[in-house]
């Protein structure tokens, strides 16, 4: 993939020699940077959200924010260096990798995706960085494949990064574990388009971040502020205001997510706001669930929403990836889930290799909510 063009129009952006951009995919798949009108002062790149909950919107995002961002997450690991792309590029973190470098001086290296995300292919780009600070940024999927039977060498290229930024999607504890044992130096980040990126690592935020939990209609809701956020949607106005508010100078940023900060400022983010399951009465985390459904022997990775339900109002549904989806395996998998959660058990199960994903490695809501609808039929 050549990326020159990219990194020129990007670079006549953020020096405002040039239009906003929107880096787009066309048809063949190939990555471009689109000229873009915002109407906003400064304004850089457009960025889509993802879309996992429902439809992207398009993100502007200004110069003083990227640089900010840029800044800040240097500080925070300890330095600038050369970064490998794993991410597509339309999403923030593949554009946040290109950044990075530009305001570094350094050269990104794009790993080859021709055949999707593979641990050769990975590890193969990763031999052929040359800076000997080094940097990439991965979703829980990609990790996790990485380190499913790896081999010498992707193990000796991962331990070579000051830093693998693990984001896009909640990791679980036991594929933390795992990093952590075979030597590498993972740093989780929480953030969105709308914060330009991972702007929380390992629950600090980052320098010229804010972040409160909100109170009153906005109760348990994680807010972020501060240099990072954007200026709001294009050519939604609604939905902007619905997302950003100003105060006191600083722009602020509602989430979808439910969090809680300990007495030192350091958040855990317990779930999205509307993963709150009521099934007959009684509220039930769907995170709590997920966690618990992730930690059973023979699960990599689990997803878990409420269905409507005639019986319950909404019944706890789950889609789970599994190693073994054999009918024996599945057999064993529901009597341990049964044992572990009891009433809170889903009482619809889908159970496949993986979970589906969206082009940017988050899982698709979307889709397996429809599939866990259709499955449980209403009951």
């Amino acid at each position: 993939m050549n990326i020159d063009p990219i990194l020129k129009a990007l670079m006549a952006a953020l020096h405002g020699e040039g239009p906003a951009v929107e880096i787009m995919v066309d048809k063949n798949g190939a990555p471009q940077a689109v000229p873009v009108e915002t109407g906003v002062e400064d304004a850089a790149v457009v960025v889509r959200t993802s879309g996992s909950t429902g439809t992207p919107k398009a993100t502007v995002l200004t110069v003083d924010a990227l640089a900010a961002s840029s800044v800040s997450t240097a500080v925070a690991l300890r330095g600038e260096g050369q970064w490998l792309l794993a991410l597509p590029l339309q999403y923030v973190a593949g554009v946040q990798v290109l950044v990075r470098s530009l305001y570094a001086g350094t050269r990104p290296w794009v790993m080859d995706q021709s055949s999707g995300f593979t641990p050769e292919a990975f590890t193969a780009a990763a031999e052929e960085l040359t800076d000997k600070i080094r940097f990439t940024s991965l979703v829980p999927t990609q990790l996790q494949r990485l380190l499913d039977s790896p081999t010498p060498e992707t193990l000796a290229v991962l331990r070579r990064f000051n830093a693998i930024l693990l984001g896009g999607a909640p990791a679980s504890a036991g594929l933390l574990a795992t990093a952590h044992a075979e030597g590498l130096k993972v740093v989780t980040t929480y953030g969105s388009a709308e914060t330009c990126g991972g702007c929380i690592y390992d629950g600090e935020p980052l320098d010229g971040v804010e972040v409160r939990i909100g109170e009153g209609e906005l109760e348990g809701r994680i807010l972020l502020g501060g240099d990072t956020v954007a200026a709001g949607y294009l050519d939604a106005a609604r939905a902007s205001k619905a997302a950003f508010f100003e105060e006191d100078g600083v722009q602020w940023y509602i989430t979808g997510d439910l969090g809680e900060l300990s007495d030192d400022g350091k958040l855990t983010v317990l779930g999205r706001a509307d993963d709150v399951i009521i099934t007959g009465g009684v509220k039930a985390s769907a995170a709590y669930i997920q966690g618990k459904l992730e930690e059973l022997d023979g699960v990599t990775a689990a997803f878990v929403t409420g269905v409507p339900s005639r019986e319950w109002g909404q019944a706890v549904a789950a889609y789970v990836a599994v190693t073994d989806a054999s009918p024996a395996g599945l057999k064993g998998f529901t009597a341990r889930r049964d044992e572990v959660l009891g009433v809170l058990a889903p009482k619809t199960v889908f159970a496949d290799k993986d979970l589906p994903m969206l082009p940017n490695g988050k899982p698709d809501r979307m889709a397996m909510i429809d599939r866990l609808s259709e499955l449980h039929q209403g009951q």
